[in-house]
């Protein structure tokens, strides 16, 4: 047996996530270091910090590595349970805290989890023992199509009361990836797309604030130091990137020119330092995640895990539907959303839940090298 064959884990995946870490780093401590210096006087605040959630992180995604996916797959509606409780306590007041007018943290003593995050996790491990459960039915039965859009809407919309409807929107993409790829009848595929593009466009109608969102992404500089007054100086940031950028650490936008620098506007600072090879360089990064998400996804389909499988797709594809959202909203291609960009922005709850999905994607490929061997997967 060659020595490659030993080898029980995705070099590939395991590297880009390791880069797309690093450059958040870096750039958390370039954004953040003058908003860190005036607040808390300390340059590296954010840093650090950023730093003791990513050892948070690695530490539970070790634990994550040596679960077996069958232990996620006899939990998932108790974890499902676990993400109504959480959305429904998120919105107690004095149990979810208020910040910028919406609650989306739980406020626990000196823990805050967002749940959103936590939510996205637990739909998609939830959705992918469902279509296990009933996979025999799902070409015939519409009830069996209707019944996880039920639990979907609850769930989103629990979210909306938050508000936060760009969690909204990447847990409804990813479950509706989910279900096209667990081969539904087209009819129904069909029928779901148009419901859930008409319900998402009046809701996004239906709020003032999301109007004014709307209105300022179509023209921003129509009212440049009110309603759009983020997006233009997103943009500004990339327009002064050019083609390799004007250096690390050199950004102007970041001086309390683009608010939300070091979180959800980060990608418009990483392009101002770093230029378009930068951007280009994350991008790349984040679609060999995808591919390789997949790619496992399908192995596992192949081998007739398909709890594995299905939860493969789900992760790849809320990783990357987030990114591209993300990197959308602050190259003013996608009206403004409060969502962070993974592995990179600035966040706890967000560098956590990106750790335990890697190590998921991670557990999945290793079990399938051992059920390739004909071995059984352990660690």
């Amino acid at each position: 047996m060659s020595k490659a064959t030993y080898v029980t884990y995705d070099k590939v995946l395991s590297a880009a996530i390791l880069c797309l870490i690093l450059i958040g780093l870096m750039m958390v401590s370039s954004s953040s270091v003058m908003i860190a210096t005036k607040y808390y006087h300390q340059p590296f605040y954010f840093l650090i910090r950023q730093i003791a959630y990513l050892v948070l992180g690695f530490v539970l995604a070790l634990l994550v590595l040596r679960t077996d996916t069958n232990t996620w797959q006899r939990h998932s509606v108790i974890l499902l349970g676990v993400c109504l409780i959480s959305l429904i306590l998120v919105l107690i007041p004095g149990l979810g805290k208020l910040v910028n007018g919406s609650r989306r943290w739980l406020s626990l003593g000196f823990i805050g989890i967002q749940v959103s995050e936590l939510a996205k996790l637990l739909v998609i491990i939830y959705i992918s023992g469902y279509l296990v459960r009933h996979s025999a039915r799902q070409d015939s039965a519409l009830l069996e199509f209707i019944r996880p859009l039920i639990v979907l809407a609850i769930i989103a919309g629990l979210l909306l009361k938050e508000p936060d409807f760009g969690a909204t929107v990447v847990i409804v993409s990813t479950v509706m990836m989910m279900l096209f790829l667990s081969g539904v009848r087209w009819i129904y595929y069909g029928l779901m797309i148009i419901a859930v593009t008409v319900i998402m466009a009046i809701i996004a109608v239906s709020s003032p604030y999301r109007v004014a969102r709307l209105t300022a992404f179509l023209n921003p500089w129509a009212d440049q130091f009110k309603t759009g007054y983020q997006l233009t100086q997103a943009l500004i940031a990339f327009g002064r990137g050019g083609m390799f950028g004007m250096g690390l650490g050199d950004s102007v936008q970041k001086l309390f020119y683009l608010p939300e620098a070091h979180t959800d506007f980060l990608f418009a600072v990483l392009a101002e330092e770093l230029g378009f090879a930068g951007i280009m360089l994350v991008v790349a990064l984040y679609a060999l995640i995808f591919w390789r998400g997949l790619s496992i996804g399908f192995q596992a389909f192949q081998q007739n895990r398909f709890f594995a499988a299905y939860l493969a797709y789900g992760l790849s594809c809320w990783l990357f539907f987030q990114a591209l959202i993300n990197m959308g909203v602050n190259a003013g291609m996608l009206p403004t959303k409060g969502l962070t960009l993974p592995f990179l922005s600035y966040g706890g709850a967000s560098l956590i839940i990106n750790c335990v999905v890697a190590a998921l994607l991670l557990r999945i490929d290793h079990e399938n090298r051992w059920f390739a061997m004909g071995l059984r997967s352990h660690i």
